[in-house]
């Protein structure tokens, strides 16, 4: 009698195991960072900085300080540094050959007659006398006086990265 119940539970046994062993081997690389294997970067902030070094303007987390302020007439060059889950600076790590002409920053939602706020293109890297993280710049101009603000995004293969979760304050005095 106890022969054939187990003869009876041995294909379901047998597809639980199965099934356990298929699940916990296709599992076994979630602790890999995948992300980085494929060039994305895992920012939880952004710091800008002005061409002295001084911050200018710093989110993290969600968390901001600081503003843009420029006059009128006036073009301020800032460089983009991204925040890693600790508040560190995420270097970049440029791998041989490697073209990104589809990677970047992003800028979007200011009033242009306010301030017009620009990428600075990769191919100015050797115009300047300090590292630019491979185009990581933005050029913001003074246009009329007034407040306005503009959402940065780190692109990466034509999807975000990361985008500010606040809009970056400008005033042009």
């Amino acid at each position: 009698m106890q022969f054939l119940f187990l003869r009876d539970i041995r294909p379901h046994v047998v597809l639980l195991l199965t099934s356990m062993l298929l699940f916990t081997t296709g599992c076994e690389d979630d602790d890999h960072d995948d992300h980085h294997d494929e060039g994305h970067t895992d920012a939880e902030g952004f710091v800008l900085e002005d061409e002295s070094g001084t911050e200018v303007y710093r989110e993290f987390e969600g968390a901001m300080t600081g503003t843009v302020t420029l006059a009128v007439g006036e073009t301020l060059e800032l460089t983009v540094h991204f925040l890693d889950h600790d508040g560190e600076e995420i270097e970049h790590e440029e791998e041989e050959g490697e073209e990104d002409h589809e990677d970047g920053i992003e800028v979007s939602g200011f009033d242009s007659s306010i301030a017009t706020v620009e990428v600075e293109g990769h191919d100015e890297e050797g115009d300047h006398d300090h590292d630019e993280e491979h185009g990581m710049a933005i050029h913001v101009i003074g246009v009329s006086s007034g407040s306005t603000s503009f959402q940065l995004q780190l692109m990466h293969e034509g999807h975000a990265d990361y985008t500010s979760t606040n809009n970056v304050p400008v005033t042009v005095n």
